[in-house]
């Protein structure tokens, strides 16, 4: 698959934030952007919780598999500490590394996704969430990280709005 160049999806995305329909409008032109310019087979947004310690899907591109409203608790783990308390994204690149950080690895590859590539969702300092891409085996790169990183600042007001519902 070839990959799109940004800055159309970028402004699609900037256009989805001014429209009404909140946060969906914004999570849709996001979705599309990261297909189109990183690539994935699932996609899916988490909002964090910090009272609680879990992290609830609020989008997924695969709503059988993962549907939204799903919630899991972030457990004090390698990846919760990498992406979430350092907010550095994890880019894993092979069935070993979504096994070592996925409880549902197996579920993940059964949809044909043995990559991923999570970036933390960021605001003043606050970890809010992630945008979480799921591809072939071999898919992403670090050149992929940048630009990920653009779409997550973007996605930035839907998530407030969703903090503060």
């Amino acid at each position: 698959m070839s990959r799109d160049t940004p800055a159309p999806h970028l402004s699609a995305i900037a256009e989805a934030v001014r429209a009404p329909g909140q946060p969906e409008a914004s999570f849709a032109a996001i979705e599309k952007a990261c297909a189109a310019t990183i690539g994935h087979i699932l996609f899916t947004v988490l909002l964090r919780h910090e009272v609680t310690g879990e992290a609830e899907r609020f989008w997924t591109s695969h709503p059988k598999e993962y549907p939204v409203g799903g919630r899991k608790p972030l457990n004090p783990t390698f990846w919760t500490e990498h992406v979430l308390r350092q907010q550095r994204p994890y880019l894993g690149n092979d069935y070993e590394a979504v096994k070592a950080v996925f409880f549902d690895h197996e579920l993940i590859r059964s949809l044909g996704c043995e990559s991923v590539l999570n970036v933390p969702v960021v605001w003043n300092g606050r970890s809010l969430g992630t945008i979480n891409l799921l591809h072939e085996a071999g898919w992403y790169r670090e050149a992929d990280i940048p630009l990920a990183q653009t779409i997550a600042a973007l996605a930035v007001p839907a998530y407030l709005m969703l903090v503060n519902r």
